[in-house]
């Protein structure tokens, strides 16, 4: 079979593997979080199912195993390790958390205060009945807490550089009251005991803007049913409308600053994709290094194999010599010894492939060695490390711009720096003074059912006014019978203001620092390119003189073991080239992983690892296999 038929036909046989390992994945579970399904008002209340965790490896690990040996090429490796790593599942949380993230800094920042229970229980409005009266007139009993209307509408605002709350929230609490009050003063309600029955409503509705504003509607609803019997309207209703708004000035004034969480993480869902991109590119070069080591160890293997049959080969020989009596018996024990010698050289390298070959499969699979099937499986590298007759690099600037446009990890350390940047616009308006214009409107009604008193000879009623139901105090409400208006503005400044000036300060020598670390890793990019071509460079030089040592130990060995056949020589000459070609073997297969190891840092450095290798990001995320294989092992820029 001709070189080029061998190629295509491997070619295909990759591209099989491709396909059936992409076929494999399909069956496995996403990790993506479900929305749930539901109708658009229960929607938001319900949460996401978040699948578990996959454990299993794809069937495309153990479609490679055949009579208990797992016949892996390096693309075979990786496109296992792509499918079935767990750094990089790890990593494909990644852009779904970002996801998440951002969709958390559009809604803003802290949610407001939901008003409690306890604040609005037994609360009417003012002018409501003996209470409200008493209330409107700054007399409040000791015996009990009348309450108020606001207490029932309390929030927590958020001032200064603090994202508002940009998500709508609704409120409503709704509170039952049965109070009885001692009257110390009964001139007003003319009982010792007051007992009231309440019922309070209130609502809201809050927005906030990017633009450092907040929007608050409110409607409140009191229901009073009292015993006074100077009380002209009994049971009453006491509606309220009101409208109130707020708006930053200084500090927290500005889409700018207001968005810059929503803009930060935006960018966080891009660099999300480069750091997943990154961990790929370092999977991929571990997955290549461990592999072409253990094709490395495999060779060893055969060497110290092929040593120990020659040491074997010549005490059985001495033997033989010194039963012809030829040979002293102590030519035998210095065999025996170089025997035993290469015999535990074996033993070391086969600890080597071993460790080497435990390694791989942690690499390759997400149960290691806690599947029996592959615990069991020899792996067989199919690949081998070729040196091409020659190289040629473009210019190191040349290469520096390839690196600067293939890289992810840089890419991802710009985008973090420029996000700093943005994330610094909080701190530098936070040294502005804390200044703000608020206003609001509200409308009040009070509508009930009349009653005739008689108090010092009077007969007394209710204004034909308020007489009615809720359908009467809303009419109050919305002819704006009752208004209240209300606008202002306020300042505070910080004596010094040491705090935001520190803060300041931090972000931005912080920033400064994040600079410098910045240039310093893209001056980098030169010296490890630089660095990685002579490692290359040294490697090759190292192999090509390691083969031709090889040659000539081997024409040493050769020669002294002819010179010992006709007597010339003795057995210590030929266990000493035997020991230097064993040596020399070693010497070529290091040299060849160095190589390998040089080769693989170049593409890494280079950024060009994942186009060298065909591997497919958007496949990758979803564990899908790459792309065709290479012809070889790693290949020139």
């Amino acid at each position: 079979m001709s070189l080029g038929n061998f190629r295509q036909r491997w070619r295909r046989v990759l591209a099989i593997a491709a396909c059936s390992s992409t076929l494999s994945w399909a069956q496995q579970p996403p990790i993506a979080p479900v929305r749930p399904s539901a109708q658009v008002l229960v929607r938001p209340y319900l949460p996401a199912s978040v699948p578990p965790i996959r454990l299993l490896n794809s069937t495309h690990l153990h479609d490679l195993i055949r009579a208990g040996m797992l016949y892996l090429s390096a693309q075979d490796a990786i496109v296992l390790a792509l499918e079935n790593n767990i750094d990089i599942e790890v990593s494909r949380y990644d852009p779904l958390l970002a996801q998440w993230q951002l969709e958390r800094a559009q809604a803003g920042g802290l949610l407001p205060g939901v008003p409690s229970g306890a604040s609005q229980a037994g609360s009417v409005a003012s002018g409501q009945g003996i209470a409200g009266s008493q209330a409107a007139a700054g007399v409040v009993p000791t015996g009990g807490n009348a309450g108020t209307g606001n207490a029932g509408n309390a929030t927590i605002s958020q001032i200064g550089p603090v994202t508002q709350n940009l998500d709508p929230s609704i409120q409503e609490v709704s509170t039952f009251t049965h109070r009885t009050t001692p009257q110390y003063n009964v001139t007003q309600s003319i009982t010792p005991i007051l007992i009231s029955d309440t019922k309070v409503y209130n609502g809201s509705y809050q927005q906030g803007f990017l633009s450092g504003g907040a929007l608050t509607v409110s409607y409140s609803d009191h229901y009073l049913n009292e015993n006074a019997p100077t009380d002209v309207l009994n049971p009453s209703v006491a509606p309220n409308l009101s409208i109130s708004f707020q708006q930053s000035l200084l500090r927290g004034f500005g889409i700018a600053v207001n968005s810059r969480t929503i803009t930060v993480a935006k960018m966080s869902l891009g660099t999300s994709d480069l750091n997943f991109r990154t961990q790929v590119t370092n999977v991929i070069a571990q997955v290549l290094s461990v592999y072409y080591a253990l094709v490395a160890n495999s060779e060893d293997l055969k060497a110290k194999q092929s040593a120990l049959d020659q040491a074997q080969a010549l005490y059985k020989n001495n033997q033989r010599q010194v039963e012809l009596g030829a040979m002293t018996p102590l030519d035998v024990t210095t065999a025996e010894a170089q025997m035993a010698s290469a015999s535990m050289d074996l033993v070391d390298s086969q600890a080597s492939f071993d460790q080497q070959e435990l390694q791989l499969k942690n690499l390759i699979s997400r149960t290691g060695v806690a599947d029996p099937e592959l615990a069991r499986a020899r792996v067989v590298p199919t690949d081998r490390i070729e040196i091409p007759p020659r190289e040629e690099f473009p210019p190191v600037q040349s290469l520096i711009q390839t690196a600067l446009a293939n890289r992810s990890d840089l890419a991802a350390q710009k985008a973090n720096e420029k996000a700093q940047e943005i994330s610094a616009l909080g701190t530098r308006n936070g040294i502005l003074p804390n200044s703000q214009v608020f206003g609001g409107t509200s409308q009040a009604g009070l509508a009930g059912v009349p009653r005739t008193i008689t108090l010092e000879g009077r007969r007394l009623t209710a204004d034909p006014y308020f007489v009615g139901g809720i359908g009467t105090a809303l009419e109050q409400v919305f002819r704006r019978d009752f208004p209240t208006e209300r606008i202002g503005a306020f300042i505070a400044a910080q004596v010094h203001n040491r705090q935001a000036q520190a803060d300041f300060g931090i972000d931005q020598l912080q920033l400064r620092q994040t600079q410098l670390e910045d240039q310093k890793n893209l001056n980098q990019v030169g010296v490890d390119i630089s660095n990685s071509i002579i490692g290359l460079q040294q490697a090759r030089i190292r192999y090509e003189a390691a083969v031709k040592s090889r040659e000539l130990d081997q024409q040493l060995l050769d020669a002294e073991q002819k010179k010992l056949s006709l007597g010339a020589s003795t057995p210590y000459n030929v266990i000493v080239q035997q020991r230097d070609r064993a040596a020399a073997e070693s010497a070529v297969i290091s040299a060849l992983v160095s190589y390998s190891n040089a080769r693989i840092a170049l593409d890494q450095t280079l950024g060009t690892i994942l186009g060298t290798y065909h591997i497919s990001i958007a496949n990758t995320v979803r564990g899908q296999a790459a792309g065709p294989a290479p012809v070889s092992g790693p290949q020139q820029p």
